[in-house]
């Protein structure tokens, strides 16, 4: 017998939740770190979209964990995008359900021509600013945390809110475990009918769809300069 209620973990690739809906949705010129999503405020949003989509009988969801994994920038070349992280790590973690992982962003250094990379007087490498910095490994830990959680006793439905296809591999190990019902999310405007969904291999999964009022409504709106 379906439960009537399930216990979901959504796993929140944030770099890629929080640029795709900026990409999708602003277009005003607003700063990208100036329409943050609030993990807390997304997850209810999504969960609400979800349970309104549902038809009747099927069971609705409730939250008990959202998992984000986001990269941190460097204290030395970027001080004040470290310290705003940290900040909104804080904040965001006030609530014991929202956890909030942390992954050093990679950067790009100059070399001379000896091969060896340049440093300043303080001897630090010196920064090439013409490359943005990289996140490395967050989708790994992403792909690790569908998959964990799936598998946790007391998890009903695990929401992986992606858009990025490297992903689709975990996704699939999920699904093949059949262990807790597994679901996806997107960004989605109507007027462009812009999309990115994430998709496994083989099948299909039940997808909900955002927009911009629901990005709109999960913006995190506190300074955090």
């Amino acid at each position: 017998m379906e439960a009537t209620t399930l216990r979901a973990v959504i796993v929140v690739d944030y770099q890629n939740i929080h640029l795709t809906g900026h990409n999708f949705f602003e277009h005003d010129g607003t700063p990208r770190h100036h329409s943050l999503v609030h993990p807390l405020y997304y997850a209810r949003q999504l969960l609400e979209a979800r349970n309104l989509g549902q038809r009747p009988g099927f069971a609705q969801a409730e939250l008990h964990r959202v998992e984000v994994y986001r990269g941190l920038p460097s204290p030395v070349h970027e001080p004040n995008g470290y310290a705003r992280n940290l900040a909104q790590k804080e904040r965001w973690e006030s609530d014991p359900r929202v956890q909030v992982t942390l992954r050093p962003l990679t950067y790009r250094y100059l070399y001379g021509a000896d091969g060896r990379p340049i440093r300043d007087i303080d001897g630090l490498k010196v920064r090439d600013e013409s490359v943005p910095p990289q996140e490395k490994g967050v989708d790994v830990l992403c792909a690790l945390a569908l998959v964990r959680a799936s598998q946790e006793a007391g998890v009903d439905l695990v929401i992986m809110a992606s858009h990025d296809s490297d992903l689709v591999p975990a996704l699939d190990e999920a699904v093949r475990l059949r262990a807790a019902k597994v679901e996806t999310t997107s960004w989605y405007d109507p007027v462009t009918h812009r999309s990115q969904q994430l998709r496994p291999s083989a099948g299909t999964l039940w997808n909900t769809r955002l927009g911009r009022e629901q990005f709109i409504a999960a913006r995190d709106l506190t300074d955090y300069a």
